[in-house]
């Protein structure tokens, strides 16, 4: 973080600024190809990294190195359920968002390595649940915040020419039984948690975003700065958000 006097960072590198945007319920592919857009505007020197902070209507991701078998409901009873299924470019296996999930996706381009932003985002998420009085733990043998066997938030990353898309999924209220749908991550022995689920209560979708933008500027070094959703750099080419 900046030193507040000489605008240097703590590691003495210049301070660098970071857009945010809550852009509330918004489906999964208008966010995928924003982040793409994104990714080679700041790849093409015309835009800052940007975090972005969202809920998306049900869907299933498979991650490049997805087992299909992992997907344990049929394409009749998904469709029946309105619930999308789309293969994406990060790692890991298959994950579920949904209504009551806050998912994060900074498109950053990455200073320290790939290991290091993926533990700065997982180690913003721990900010946020001790906040709420959660003690999460990172998993290096599986990434992401868990709390014993049971996982909160998972993380998985795509980076191409130093620059990373995709990120966090934090179960805030999110309908725990709609994991049932598949086996989270691959991994058939764990669990999945939330925050409503540990407290009994839970915050604002906007009061849980917020709290991750103020550990992401101590996590990560940055400042950030907020910009509305209707802001024109976060227009995508087929439609607004």
């Amino acid at each position: 973080m900046s030193d507040g006097k000489t605008g240097v960072s703590a590691d003495g590198r210049a301070p660098r600024f970071v857009r945010w945007a809550w852009l509330g319920r918004v489906p999964y592919a208008d966010v995928l190809s924003l982040q793409e857009q994104l990714r080679d505007r700041i790849l093409g020197g015309t835009a800052a990294d940007t975090l972005l902070l969202v809920e998306h209507p049900s869907v299933i991701t498979l991650g490049r190195n997805a087992n299909q078998d992992n997907v344990l409901a049929s394409p009749q009873w998904l469709e029946k359920c309105g619930i999308a299924m789309v293969r994406v470019s990060r790692g890991g296996d298959v994950t579920f968002h949904g209504p009551g999930q806050l998912v994060g996706y900074p498109v950053f381009r990455m200073r320290d390595g790939i290991r290091a932003h993926v533990f700065s985002m997982g180690r913003a998420i721990i900010e946020v649940l001790a906040e709420l009085g959660i003690a999460g733990q990172w998993r290096e043998s599986h990434p992401g915040v868990w709390l014993g066997d049971e996982k909160i938030c998972a993380v998985g990353v795509h980076v191409r020419r130093g620059v990373a898309i995709h990120g966090f999924a934090l179960n805030v209220n999110v309908d725990l039984s709609s994991f049932g749908a598949i086996v989270p991550c691959g991994l058939r022995a764990s669990g999945v948690t939330s925050i409503a689920k540990q407290l009994g209560t839970w915050p604002t979708m906007e009061e849980v975003a917020l709290r991750t933008v103020r550990a992401f500027e101590r996590c990560f070094g940055v400042q950030m700065a907020r910009i509305p959703a209707s802001d024109s750099r976060l227009q995508i080419a087929n439609g607004n958000l």
